[in-house]
């Protein structure tokens, strides 16, 4: 049966892909879809079997420059519009979404390597942030009242002007609509610079967004590599924010190209996320939950919880049962409704991970599970899910963002140890303790170095709490009205009740 779905879902996605054969994927611009300005493209690959998907515009800075104009022009009459006009677009774009989801769903799946049954949900959940947003749109300027003795104090908020968004290759579409439609709901125009290994459903979203019935030059797309468009980006001065996701480093360097003008920055980035199992734990959910949070999406997740730390009393049982899960893990083509790891995005980030195999036997690790990379029939870029157990927490790989299917098992001895262990890396983005002990669970949210804390629980989205990090793992916070403080400006309207002494000066 799975076979046959393989093969049902090969068929409607030759449909999909054939817009992408066709002609070279352009950019969006105002409206209209432009081939790069000196006719540039690169080729796009599916990681699945390397065949080719077909050609990408090149982005060059004039194609940037005309999209920041496009955006700058815009802005006045979409920051004007009422909340409840702009409302009642977003929620035209999600229904587009959730009567596109299958197609989404399957394109990405072929141009990421991300199995289908984490896509699917992807797609809606994409439609999702949009109805989210969109019911925020209509009170995104609300402020607070703030009565002094003798004056009058009231805040107000106001879109920030037009902002990029560069958005990352793991679950490319339903990131880049978790950047977009805050965005847009608090009135800020947009120029969207999407990851150069997965551009096909950043095409998708932008025809979604435009036949939507948004105005033109509201979102502009620029496909592109980083190293042209994206610093052509932040560094253009109509832009007022830039929104990314990806690695620190990469934001290390769009900190300085934005700096020259003064640019609000916003930090999705890496991850070395512990999961700590303590031995009072229900050891099955914890079991569940480990696995899931790392082998799921190929491990291609910043959230993702890449070490295990575990409890000395219970670390001999609990290894081995991950080891058996990691074993069963079934890898395939992500097409197939039975697949659960599927390849890694690019040739490129295949090496990387793979090159942590000899990294981890040479520091004196042990590969209990996995350790080589894979193919299917001879194609495609897959990493075997792979364990490291025996590690110390000095190694690189616990210290260094692998991001793949690579879980590194550490053992403690007592809650003052782990809190140690998990807060020794530069990274700051999530953390999930397992453990029967209120107090403990208490203890541990204060003390681990992390923007968010899961206890007992995998990653659970919940769309008005804030999501970020801290130290190398981000700036900012997305969700909710948290979103609404980066896109917008607040401003304080102070008003005399005209009882109040004016000081003077020079009188006679």
């Amino acid at each position: 049966m799975s076979q046959e779905i393989l093969e049902a879902n090969l068929k409607k996605l030759k449909t999909s892909l054939e817009q992408f054969a066709a002609r070279p994927i352009q950019n969006c611009i105002k409206g209209k879809w432009l081939a790069a300005s000196d006719s540039s493209t690169f080729s796009n690959y599916s990681p699945i079997d390397n065949s080719k998907i077909g050609e990408v515009a090149a982005g060059t800075v004039e194609d940037v420059v005309k999209a920041c104009h496009a955006a700058e022009e815009a802005f006045d009459s979409w920051a004007s519009i009422s909340g409840k006009q702009r409302r009642e677009l977003l929620h035209q774009v999600a229904d587009s979404i959730e009567a596109n989801a299958e197609k989404i769903a399957l394109v990405e799946s072929w141009d990421t390597g991300q199995p289908l049954r984490f896509m699917s949900k992807a797609a809606i959940r994409g439609a999702e942030n949009f109805r989210f947003f969109a019911d925020m749109a209509p009170n995104a300027r609300d402020g607070l009242s703030l009565p002094a003795q003798q004056h009058m104090n009231y805040t107000l908020r106001q879109p920030i002007g037009p902002v990029g968004i560069i958005t990352p290759w793991n679950t490319p579409f339903m990131l880049s609509t978790w950047k977009i439609a805050p965005a847009l709901a608090a009135g800020c125009t947009v120029v969207h610079k999407p990851a150069e290994w997965s551009p096909c459903t950043a095409t998708l979203l932008a025809k979604i967004i435009h036949e939507a019935g948004l105005p033109a030059g509201v979102v502009n797309t620029v496909q592109g590599v980083g190293e042209v468009a994206g610093k052509a980006l932040t560094e253009h001065k109509a832009i007022k924010a830039i929104a990314f996701v990806g690695e620190s480093s990469t934001g290390s360097e769009i900190m300085k190209q934005g700096a020259p003008t003064l640019k609000r920055v916003h930090f999705e980035l890496g991850g070395k996320n512990p999961v700590i199992v303590f031995d009072d734990a229900d050891f099955s959910r914890a079991l569940d939950a480990v696995v899931f949070m790392i082998y799921s999406l190929n491990g291609e997740r910043c959230t993702s919880s890449s070490r295990l730390l575990i409890q000395k009393t219970i670390a001999k049982d609990f290894i081995e049962q991950v080891k058996k899960r990691v074993f069963a893990l079934k890898l395939g083509h992500p097409l197939n409704p039975t697949t659960e790891v599927g390849p890694l995005i690019h040739r490129k980030h295949q090496e990387k991970v793979a090159s942590y195999f000899e990294i981890a036997l040479r520091e004196g690790a042990t590969i209990a599970a996995g350790g080589k990379k894979a193919d299917l029939e001879g194609k495609g870029c897959f990493i075997e899910p792979t364990l490291f157990t025996n590690a110390d927490n000095s190694m690189r790989i616990a210290q260094e963002e692998i991001f793949g299917p690579v879980l590194t098992v550490i053992e403690f001895e007592d809650e003052e140890e782990a809190i140690e262990i998990a807060n020794s890396v530069r990274y700051g983005l999530a953390g999930y303790v397992w453990t029967g002990d209120v107090g403990r669970s208490i203890r541990m949210g204060r003390d681990l170095e992390a923007g968010m804390i899961w206890v007992n629980s995998e990653n659970n989205r919940h769309l008005s709490s804030p999501f970020g990090g801290m130290k190398s793992s981000g700036i900012g916070r997305d969700g909710g009205d948290y979103s609404f403080d980066f896109y917008m400006e607040s401003k304080n309207v102070c008003i005399a009740t005209n009882v109040h002494s004016v000081p003077k000066l020079a009188t006679s």
